[in-house]
């Protein structure tokens, strides 16, 4: 940790500075402090600028391996974004959750935001921008391409660009490394992959059901993961409905609206 006195002289730049600054609480060694926080990528530092009593301001760098959490408030404007994308407006919030990536860059909204950003541009039909945005952000967070919110979607614009190869690793290691929702969401991706690619035939649909969507079904039903395995639940009784399981496929859906 090292801490600095900004001077009046230097002000200039720390107005210039506070445009990229947010906010919030760190947490470094079980101490907590408030302030602007920001984040600088070269040497993965962490600054906190507050104010001391008689106006002087203190600026504190923490190494970013030291700091064991951050309290930052959501962005304005996040829930907005993220409403429009999941009614498929997402192109109508792509400037919105831009300036949320860029402003909270390692500041615990810029993958949440960064994930709507990659399928607001997919519903831009824009897959390889999609696919530059998640690659700035697992640049800084490698874990980013196989589990937590962003992984999905980068998945997506993987397949969109035919990225095959990429996505086959990635979705094995979200299976066997990655937290439950990401391991959930590979195997469902795993399944659609097979029907898109396979066609229609009874074996390959069966193949989806087994490798993919029962699976999940079967195995995620904690609240975790809720979401993921009712839409497994849906996608299996659709390949149901195909293979002529009609009474399988409609119990699948009473589950699911159980749940």
């Amino acid at each position: 940790m090292k801490i600095k006195l900004i001077a009046a002289v230097f002000s200039a730049m720390l107005i210039a500075e506070a445009a990229l600054a947010v906010q919030g609480t760190i947490t470094v060694n079980g101490s907590s402090r408030k302030g602007d926080i920001r984040y600088r990528a070269r040497d993965k530092m962490y600054l906190l600028s507050s104010q001391r009593k008689g106006g002087a301001m203190i600026e504190i760098e923490y190494k970013a391996s030291d700091v064991e959490k951050l309290d930052i408030p959501k962005p304005q404007n996040f829930d907005r974004a993220k409403d429009l994308v999941s009614k498929g407006q997402g192109t109508s919030a792509i400037s919105i959750l831009q300036e949320i990536v860029g402003t909270y860059k390692k500041l615990v909204w810029d993958i949440p935001a960064g994930r709507y950003l990659v399928e607001a541009y997919l519903d831009a039909n824009n897959a390889q921008k999609a696919y530059e945005t998640a690659q700035g952000i697992i640049r800084e967070n490698k874990e980013s391409a196989y589990m937590g919110d962003l992984a999905p979607a980068y998945w997506k614009a993987l397949l969109k660009l035919g990225k095959q190869q990429q996505l086959e690793d990635l979705l094995g290691k979200a299976v066997t490394e990655g937290d439950r929702r990401s391991s959930a969401a590979a195997q469902i991706l795993r399944g659609d992959i097979i029907l898109a690619t396979a066609g229609e035939n009874p074996e390959n649909i069966r193949k989806a059901l087994v490798d993919g969507y029962l699976r999940v079904s079967l195995m995620y039903k904690d609240e975790e993961c809720r979401d993921i395995c009712k839409e497994a639940m849906e996608k299996a009784a659709q390949c149901f409905d195909k293979i002529g399981w009609a009474e399988r496929a409609e119990k699948l859906r009473s589950q699911a609206r159980m749940m």
